[in-house]
């Protein structure tokens, strides 16, 4: 299986992009990668006996690889046609998520939140010094009971 995924990643790649690059990954998989348009595709073994796992992502300013963005699972056996259709689709998907340009990068949702008004003056409030002195008169009775002053 894993000579027959190397050999189709290989074929797959000539097919999606002139220049790539086709390796072996820790887990048995194989992936491609695609410097110039900042894109990877990982072919992995699947539960089925003639399918594989095609996940695609992003890569990161200095190299990196970004966790995947789409996933799907199709059969070897259907022709590296029908792969590249699948993993046009999963770049596709991949290239429709937010633009890694720039160096501030925003999670989802950060934006909408109301930011704080900035604090003026004094740093506590008057409750809280009102439990302080509760907290103080609480320790204060129970040293003077301990002591046997009351």
């Amino acid at each position: 299986m894993s000579g027959q995924l190397k050999e189709t990643a290989t074929e797959l790649a000539e097919i999606l992009w002139r220049e790539h690059t086709v390796y072996r990954d820790r887990a048995g998989g194989v992936v491609i990668r695609g410097e110039h348009v900042q894109r990877w595709i990982s072919l992995a073994p699947s539960a089925g006996r003639d399918e594989v796992l095609l996940r695609a992502g992003r890569i990161l300013e200095g190299g990196t690889t970004a966790p995947a963005r789409s996933e799907a699972v199709a059969s070897l056996s259907a022709g590296t046609g029908e792969l590249a259709a699948v993993c046009r689709r999963l770049l596709a998907e991949t290239a429709a998520g937010p633009s890694t340009a720039g160096s501030a990068q925003r999670r989802p949702g950060r934006s909408k939140r109301r930011q704080r008004p900035a604090r003026r003056g004094r740093h506590t409030s008057p409750a809280s010094w009102l439990v302080v002195i509760g907290l103080v008169a609480v320790l204060g009775f129970y040293v003077a009971r301990a002591t046997g002053r009351i």
